[in-house]
Parts: C-alpha cells; sequence; structure tokens
C-alpha cells in the first residue's frame, strides 16, 4: 500500500460529478416566508449587556426536497453531516472523519481509518458501519452520486473501511469528499424528508424546517471538532427580489443577490465577491430532428444546432465581455470551457471574439440571408432556435437576451428568449438550446458531460447527445490513471487534442460564455470565513463553512 497525504494538498476543491447541474434547485428560490414567521423565529439576537451576537438570519434560496445524503444533498458541503474527507477554505483536503487513509499500488483498494469519539445528533455513535451503509446506500438508489465504479465497501472493525473498485477511478477521492454520513440504525424511507429525520454528525443539526419557507439550523452540542460561534441560524426561502427587500429591511444578515442588484447600496451592509467556477453557456443539441424520441417521450434533435458551423459562429460571433459588462454589472469572468483555471484545463480553448470568421463559417455551411429580411436562412429554413432559461432567474435571462442580441447584431440568427420551468425544460432540452448552468473542480464533470454513456439522461448533463469515440477514449484513459496528475493530459485531449475536442474550436456542444461571482449582501461586522472557490449554486456553498462565521 502507498500512503497518501491527508490532505492531498495539490488537489484543488472538490464538488464533485454533480455540482450544479441545469436545475434551479441549486441556485434559485421558490417562495418567501412570512412576515409572522421572520418576527417569530427568524428575529436576529440583538446585543445584550456587552454580550456578542450568535445567531444569524440569511435570505436563502430553494431548500430543495429532501436533506438526505444517499439521495444527493450535500455534494457541495453541509453544516449537518460529516464526511470522511472535506474540502477547507484554502481549497485544500483535510481529513474530517477520517484520521487516515491509503490507497493500494493498482488504485482498486482504499482503506479508510476513522476517528472514534463522533456522535450522531440523536446520540448514537458513528461507526465504519454507518460509512459503509451510506455508501452501498447511496449505489442503490443511484440517483445522483455516481458509485458505479465501486464494488464494495465494507466496514473491516468499527474504525475502519474498506473500499474496493471495479477499475481505477481517478476521481473517487472526489466522490467520497461529497458524501456525507447518515447513521445505519435510524434511516429509513423518510430519512431527509422531515426535520427530525435529518440526522448527522456536523456541527450544526436541524431543529425545524417549515417546507417552502423556512428552516432552523442551532450548533451541535456533541460535535467533534471546535464549537461555532454562531448558535443559530434562520434560513429564510425567498425569491430573489424578496431576499433583495429583506435585506433593505434589515430583516436579515446576509442574502443571495445577483449581479442585477448587487450594485446598489445598502446601509449596514457590503457585498461580498466569491470566485467560482460556476459558468453560463448554452447547450447545443449536436443531432438533427428525425422524429426520434426519448424513453419518456421528448422530442430528440434540433436542425439548425446540428450544424457545426452554427455552434461554432454562436461561440466565436458573441463577444463574452460585452454579455458581461451589459447584462452582469462587470461581475463575472469569460468562460471557454467547464473547467477554466483547473490543473487539468486546456488553455487552448480559449478563443477570441471573431465575427468576421463565424460568418465566414455561416456561409461555408450555406447560411445566407436571401431575402432581405437580416435573418439567414438555408433550404427554408431560418437560421432560428427558441433559447430556454429558467423562469425567475434574472442571470440567466440577462445572459441569454444578451447572446441573442449579439447573435442577431453580428451574424443573422434569430433566437427567441423563453424562460419555461423546470419540468417543460426536460421535455425540451434534448431537442432545444438552453442556458445552462455547470461549475465544479472535479474532472468527473467533464467525463459527465461528454461521455458517450451518458448522452440524453435526464440528469441535465448531456441533452445535445454529444457522442464521440475519440472522446470517450480519452475519458476512459483519464478515468483509469493511477494518479490524478497523470489523468491530466487526457482530460485536456478531451478538449482538445489539436484537430478535434468538445471545445468549442472543436464539435461546440457548449458555447461556454461566462464565470458567475457569487455574490451577497452582508451585514457590517458579520464575518463569513475563508470561503473556498465555489462550485454551481450560490446557496449551499457558502453556508458549508457556517461553523467559521463570526460576529466581530
Amino acid at each position: 500500500m502507498r500512503k497518501r497525504m491527508k490532505a492531498l494538498a495539490a488537489l484543488l476543491c472538490v464538488t464533485a460529478m454533480v455540482t450544479g447541474c441545469g436545475s434551479p434547485a441549486a441556485d434559485s428560490g421558490t417562495s418567501s416566508a412570512k412576515t409572522e414567521i421572520q418576527k417569530e423565529e427568524g428575529a436576529k439576537e440583538t446585543e445584550k449587556d456587552g454580550e456578542k451576537k450568535s445567531e444569524v438570519t440569511i435570505g436563502f434560496s430553494s431548500e430543495g426536497d429532501s436533506f438526505d445524503p444517499c439521495t444527493g444533498f450535500g455534494y457541495v458541503g453541509s453544516p449537518i453531516y460529516s464526511n470522511l474527507v472535506k474540502v477547507n477554505g484554502d481549497d485544500q483536503l483535510e481529513n474530517d472523519l477520517a484520521t487516515d487513509y491509503t490507497v493500494s499500488d493498482d488504485a482498486l483498494t482504499w482503506i479508510f481509518t476513522i476517528r472514534d469519539d463522533v456522535k450522531f445528533t440523536n446520540g448514537d455513535s458513528l461507526k465504519a458501519s454507518d460509512v459503509a451503509f451510506t455508501f452501498n446506500t447511496a449505489k442503490e438508489k443511484a440517483t445522483y452520486m455516481d458509485l458505479t465504479m465501486m464494488e464494495s465497501c465494507i466496514a473491516k472493525d468499527d474504525t475502519t473501511v474498506e473500499f474496493k473498485l471495479t477499475k481505477p477511478c481517478v476521481t473517487f477521492i472526489y466522490t467520497v469528499a461529497q458524501m456525507g454520513i447518515v447513521p445505519e440504525k435510524a434511516y429509513s424511507d423518510k430519512f431527509g424528508l422531515e426535520a427530525d429525520q435529518i440526522i448527522g454528525s456536523g456541527p450544526y443539526k436541524m431543529v425545524q424546517w417549515d417546507k417552502g419557507q423556512q428552516f432552523i439550523l442551532e450548533a451541535n452540542e456533541d460535535y467533534y471538532g471546535k464549537k461555532p460561534e454562531i448558535e443559530r441560524a434562520v434560513f429564510l426561502i425567498q425569491e430573489e427580489d424578496a431576499r433583495f427587500v429583506a435585506a433593505k429591511a434589515g430583516e436579515v444578515d446576509i442574502a443571495l443577490t445577483s449581479a442585477t442588484l448587487a450594485t446598489t447600496e445598502i446601509e449596514g451592509m457590503h457585498v461580498e465577491e466569491v470566485e467560482s467556477v460556476d459558468n453560463r453557456g448554452i447547450t447545443l443539441p449536436i443531432v438533427p430532428d428525425e422524429g426520434k424520441k426519448t424513453e419518456d417521450g421528448y422530442k430528440i434533435g434540433n436542425n439548425v444546432t446540428c450544424d457545426v458551423n452554427v455552434r461554432k459562429a454562436l461561440c466565436y460571433g458573441v463577444d463574452r465581455q460585452q454579455i458581461i459588462d451589459e447584462a452582469l454589472n462587470g461581475l463575472a469572468k469569460p468562460a471557454y470551457s467547464e473547467c477554466d483555471g483547473m490543473p487539468w484545463w486546456n488553455e487552448e480553448d480559449v478563443i477570441e471574439t471573431d465575427v468576421d470568421y463565424a460568418n465566414e463559417l455561416l456561409e461555408q455551411s450555406g447560411w445566407k440571408d436571401t431575402d432581405g429580411d437580416g435573418i439567414r436562412e438555408k433550404d427554408g429554413t431560418k437560421l432560428a432556435f427558441n433559447l430556454m432559461y429558467f423562469a425567475g432567474d434574472s442571470m440567466r435571462q440577462a445572459v441569454a437576451m444578451s447572446v441573442a442580441n449579439q447573435a442577431k447584431e453580428n451574424m443573422g440568427f434569430d433566437i427567441t428568449v423563453e424562460g419555461v420551468s423546470e419540468d417543460d425544460t426536460i421535455k425540451r432540452m434534448f431537442s432545444e438550446p438552453m442556458i445552462m448552468g455547470w461549475g465544479s473542480d472535479s474532472p468527473m464533470t467533464s467525463y459527465m458531460l461528454f461521455h458517450s454513456s451518458n448522452a440524453g439522461k435526464r440528469d441535465w448533463y448531456n441533452p445535445e447527445f454529444y457522442t464521440s469515440d475519440k472522446t470517450d477514449e480519452y475519458l476512459d484513459k483519464a478515468m483509469n490513471s493511477l494518479s490524478i496528475e497523470d489523468s491530466y493530459e487526457w482530460w485536456k485531449k478531451v478538449q482538445w487534442d489539436g484537430e478535434t475536442g468538445t471545445s468549442m474550436k472543436g464539435e461546440a456542444p457548449w458555447a461556454f460564455f461566462v464565470n458567475m461571482t457569487h455574490l451577497y449582501y452582508v451585514k457590517d461586522g458579520l464575518n463569513i470565513g475563508n470561503q473556498r472557490i465555489h462550485a454551481h449554486g450560490q446557496a449551499w456553498p457558502l453556508i458549508a463553512n457556517l461553523a467559521e462565521w463570526t460576529w466581530e
């Protein structure tokens, strides 16, 4: 066995393969908490007799349907559950439950030694058997957490757990870092669905959940780590506009906000800017409409975006900085791939805006404006499509509108921007482009986005039906590498190998445009700790380090 460093300091922050997805559950709200609830349950503790505040009220987005890690909750970090390893504010892995771990020379056996002083919030001791149960249950449920490479997970004794893999999986440590541990004896089909069925061992425990309105966390008195200074956190579930109003009214201590609102000053608050790999781009169906449908009966294919020159024209003919300036108040960065800046990023992904080249590509494919209406057409088909975004998401709407306007003015596209519900998106995303949000500092995301085995699934990753034997070859070689460093060359070739790839100069199944800056109105005096690089979604990445927050 060769011993791995406790923190794997070279690795960047882990948010793994599910980081985000296109679903708005990660970054948009569903309903507003009532004022009465704010006053009764969420009123902030004021300073009395010189005592320091110990409570925060947060204007939050959707809490989701379940707090069960076995179905995907907490993959970007959660203060409710413990993990074997976790990511700190310096974007490095460090031990949490684990005190050490080893990996066999063939990378098929991983053995973790865990602490013996950990209790769940129901009083039960956390043992290696709970770790094994968690991973085996997550694999059985086969929802968001991909554990297909895990052959077995068994507890060798109370403090030792052994994982056996079917093949080397260079990203497995990322999966381990995502998984919050649940109690085997207390687990049931109702786990994570009610406040009293949310049982973890992290620094906080759930004490109240009024679905769609609020939930309340309190410090876990049995936590094995440092006691948090924030003893109580009230989360108000609010839409974006309601969060802004609550911040202006002084009803919250911190509120998720957006680039469209964050330039407005609020007395007694300041805006915190957190770097992210949370990108916004457009998924572009690459197959034609041949009357085929998915297993669920949804239409497949688009006769405009199936043309690679159309896809590449959108990539080259739209100015990213213009989007940032006019739609996002300058609060974002240009995006060129799903993994900009990561060690496995291929810097050749960067492209310059070139409207002349974009128009040349369209001309090569026969798209011309023959009737003088400003819109190109080919064989009676207009260079036109609907561009979907999640209704209520002002940032995605702003990006979509900027793209549509530039595409029309620069190249003769006719793009209709349309806000749609999540349900409607699922029905239409296999045949129509949409503004999608991803963001992960795990290379597993690249595998999920572009491996042919994931084409056309409902998990948001590859609705474009992108498939490529060459891409699959590179992805498989990356996953089978014996170390993360060994895998870098293959991930880079996935993007661009000098001739082809998933990048925008290659097959362009995506047109990547911006990496968002995550923005929060924060009350003066509240320190939100050392925030790691955020993945997709503003909400849960923000509070992953809640135990480090302080009032100053």
